[in-house]
């Protein structure tokens, strides 16, 4: 990559890291206005050099939509909002349907075939 085009590429990058920066700064300090300093999930309390460890989470994962109001934010710990944003990615892989391995559609193991006779006492001839 030339030079020139490097220089414009960590300039674009590092402009992007200022605005959502600024963004943050300005829905956090907000947030940290309206809201009593304790975590939303686990109920933890913050003050002092602990208060960055507490969040502001968009409730509907929209880091644009920042009513005045905060009514999509809430403020979590780091590790509640971690684990919000993990039941979601373990949601969202769940959310897949699972395909059909029976014998029907032409493939996958049975092996629980004549569990059911041998339950009976039927066993295999």
């Amino acid at each position: 990559m030339p030079s020139k085009d490097k220089n414009t590429a960590n300039l674009t990058v590092s402009e992007a890291l200022r605005f959502k920066k600024d963004r943050e700064n300005t829905y956090r300090e907000r947030a940290l206005k309206l809201f009593p300093w304790i975590c939303a999930h686990c109920g933890r309390e913050f003050s002092g050099k602990r208060l960055r460890e507490l969040t502001v989470h968009h409730k509907d994962h929209n880091h644009d939509n920042n009513p005045p109001d905060g009514s999509n934010w809430e403020l979590l710990c780091i590790y509640c909002h971690d684990n919000e944003h993990s039941r979601d990615q373990v949601a969202d892989a769940y959310d897949h349907e699972i395909p059909d391995n029976s014998s029907e559609n032409g493939g996958g193991d049975t092996p629980f075939a004549g569990l059911g006779d041998l339950l009976k006492g039927k066993l295999p001839e």
